[in-house]
């Protein structure tokens, strides 16, 4: 029998697995050239031939020893000094190999941060519409999700909530941006606001409050739009990172976690995160993608194909009479359902063979998340399918 606390994992990822299942089934009917299926976030972009050519220059100048074997539980020393000399350089800050610890992706990045910063029933606070995975890698560390509800006029984190929410036992804010469902980027403005927050109510509770900033979409970026780079704003601040999106490398499982010198007890924080590494079984981030990297810091995909994409579907949705705050970055679009149900309304699409994701799955009902990392071609086939959809909803 399974433990109590993962058996409510199980029971909560069915819509999943049923969206899963139902694609296979649909595919099986009228042909997958026929079936659109936006419910998955995996990158359609090619990855770019500098990472595919930097994996057999690896190969070739590595003896198998060192190639294959454990590294430094914080990463290569020289991997990591590249990333910091490629940060500083794009965005003016001041870190060395000593600030950077290598991990198994962004997801076991916050894993390793919850390992090392939560006690029991310590409190940390997330913006809907969020990734609920966000709610399990808490939860396994014994910590307590504390949900701001979303604005969903312009989907920036409700700080008027966000203040009156932070008590004693809050212990960490994460936030996700670009966002995961709606595209948007928390700007400057509210940052700084959020900051300002922050260091009233470190002073009020006399304890650190963290600010963990997810950034997986980092790059995904549209139409000249900056994403602040948090650790300039906010001391204690986290940032967690993933090649998955950039490098569309979302299977080899390599990204990495930034400690700012600035951060209280950083050397101890540096330290722990490495031990924790160690101690949640990844031991250490792939050592042949960490070499990898290494060569392709400033690499990124052409995330041309995917503005295309948002803005043929974009303007599409508007036409047929949806509504939906324009994304900003990442490669989802948030949209409002016509009926309050978003899951019934889910159901319905399926009839068209379109297969979204209801916002509920992200803390905000009402609403659809479409993943519009595909392939063009099938965007454009799926339109007639999305006025179909809208028609039925007006009769």
């Amino acid at each position: 029998m399974i433990s109590k606390k993962l058996q409510k994992a199980v029971d909560n990822n069915s819509t999943i697995r049923e969206m899963f299942e139902e694609g296979k089934r649909l595919e099986k009917i009228y042909g997958k050239e026929n079936v659109f299926n936006f419910s998955l976030g995996n990158p359609s972009v090619e990855v770019p031939k500098k990472v595919e050519d930097a994996f057999f220059e690896v190969l070739k100048e590595k003896d198998s020893t060192s190639l294959h074997g454990y590294t430094n539980n914080a990463g290569i020393e020289e991997v990591r000094s590249a990333i910091s000399k490629s940060i500083n350089k794009r965005f003016n800050t001041n870190f060395t190999e000593e600030n950077i610890i290598m991990t198994t992706g962004a997801a076991s990045g916050l894993n390793i941060i919850f390992k090392s910063i939560l006690e029991k029933n310590n409190e940390v606070i997330v913006f809907a519409p969020y990734f609920m995975e966000y709610n399990y890698y808490i939860s396994g560390y014994d910590g307590k999700v504390v949900v701001i509800s979303p604005n969903t006029k312009t989907f920036q984190p409700n700080l008027e909530e966000f203040k009156k929410k932070i008590n004693s036992k809050t212990k960490a804010v994460l936030i996700n941006t670009p966002n995961n469902p709606t595209g948007v980027i928390y700007s400057e403005k509210t940052i700084k606001e959020m900051s300002k927050i922050l260091e009233e109510k470190q002073k009020e509770f006399n304890h650190d409050i963290y600010l963990i900033s997810d950034e997986p979409y980092r790059e995904l970026v549209y139409d000249n739009k900056e994403v602040p780079f948090i650790t300039k704003y906010y001391n204690n601040t986290f940032i967690v990172y993933s090649y998955s999106k950039s490098l569309s490398l979302p299977g080899e499982r390599i990204g990495y976690v930034i400690v700012p010198t600035k951060m209280n007890d950083s050397k101890n924080i540096i330290n722990a995160l490495t031990i924790s590494n160690r101690i949640i079984g990844a031991v250490n981030a792939p050592s042949i993608m960490q070499y990898v990297i290494g060569k392709c810091t400033d690499e990124t995909v052409d995330i041309s194909i995917y503005k295309k994409n948002r803005d043929i579907l974009y303007n599409a949705l508007l036409d047929y009479g949806f509504t939906s705050v324009k994304p900003e970055g990442a490669f989802y679009l948030f949209m409002k359902t016509p009926i309050a149900d978003d899951k019934e309304f889910c159901k319905k699409a399926k009839e068209y063979n379109l297969l979204l994701v209801p916002g509920s799955s992200f803390g905000c009902s009402g609403y659809v998340r479409i993943s519009y990392c595909v392939e063009t071609k099938m965007l454009q086939k799926s339109l007639k399918a999305f006025k179909s959809l809208s028609d039925f909803y007006k009769k």
